[in-house]
């Protein structure tokens, strides 16, 4: 009889994925619809907010973040969380100096290198996640901790080094008017789209995050694909780390601070549920932008940067709040 039972459930599972993904469209508008109106009332608090150079500068900044985004997104789908992410920025950040090359020819193999280590680091922790059933909150914290330790070891407190040139052209440059980093960030965005919405393994990450359980029963290994966002996760937080590093033309050990719990309000604002499951690229890094507008908003009205601490405490409650009420009404 339990036999049966189980069966059904793993035959509806992919319907019951099917039925939560089904709303996310409309987040989508919802939240486009927001943005909207959050620039219309950036626009009319500053007339500055509509020039070409401070939308420039959003994309610019925002790019780093979205690439966060994206990783952070696919590991909440699988009923993940990463904590790791600012300090993988920061070590392959420092592992982009210790080169110590000036010819731009370098570039891809710094961006080889800094994806190998990320992908090393989303591997541990996906295995002690998926294979040790460590908590997702304290497998990534203790990585955290480990990377930030190595990464001070290594570097004595200083890190120090170069950068090929070519390193501020992709973090600061534009094509046609469009930021190069922008550029770059749709390309591997459509990618992740393609792959989470048009394809079986997209499937099987909603499904792991939506009844790991019934995922296990159609056969699905719930533990390699849980495996698998950890390090697609932690790849994206390099590839952020790089292009951070581009922007702000300087390495120290802390880039990308902040950007683990930028990334995970992002992802909440953007309509990725926190109990897996159900969410878009889409609506991720429209997240991003929202909140990068947001931050913007403080910067040009003058205000205390301190409140964009309150912004984000304030927007987790509110994302979770309209979480919860959704999923009481289903």
């Amino acid at each position: 009889m339990n036999t049966r039972v189980e069966s059904a459930s793993a035959v509806t599972a992919p319907r019951a994925i099917r039925e939560v993904t089904a709303n996310r469209p409309i987040e989508v508008y919802a939240l486009s619809g927001f943005l909207f109106a959050l620039v219309c009332v950036a626009a009319l608090l500053s007339p500055t907010f509509l020039s070409a150079a401070n939308i420039r500068d959003i994309l610019t900044q925002a790019a780093p973040l979205g690439f966060a985004v994206l990783g952070q997104a696919i590991v909440i789908m699988v009923r993940g969380l990463d904590l790791s992410v600012a300090s993988v920025m920061a070590t392959v950040a420092v592992l982009a100096t210790s080169f110590n090359a000036s010819s731009d020819a370098m570039i891809p193999l710094i961006f080889l290198a800094a994806l190998l280590l990320a992908g090393t680091v989303g591997l541990v922790n996906g295995w002690l996640v998926a294979k040790r059933g460590v908590s997702p909150f304290l497998a990534t914290l203790a990585v955290m901790i480990v990377l930030q330790g190595l990464r001070f070891a290594y570097t004595q407190g200083a890190p120090a080094g170069t950068l090929p040139t070519g390193f501020r052209w992709l973090g600061t440059g534009v094509i046609l008017g469009v930021p190069v980093n922008i550029v770059a960030l749709a390309l591997v965005a459509v990618a992740f789209g393609l792959m989470l919405h048009r394809t079986t393994l997209g499937r099987r990450f909603m499904m792991v995050g939506g009844n790991p359980r019934a995922a296990d029963l159609v056969g699905v290994r719930s533990d390699r694909i849980t495996i698998l966002a950890y390090v697609l996760g932690s790849m994206m937080a390099g590839l952020a780390g790089l292009f951070l590093v581009g922007y702000v033309g300087t390495v120290d050990n802390w880039v990308g601070r902040g950007y683990e719990l930028d990334s995970i309000v992002a992802a909440i604002i953007g309509g990725v549920a926190l109990t897996g499951g159900a969410g878009t690229i889409p609506g991720a890094l429209l997240g991003a932008l929202v909140l990068m507008v947001l931050f913007n908003i403080v910067v040009i009205l003058g205000l205390p940067i301190e409140l964009q601490l309150i912004i984000k405490g304030l927007v987790i409650v509110l994302a979770a709040a309209i979480h919860m009420r959704r999923v009481e009404g289903r």
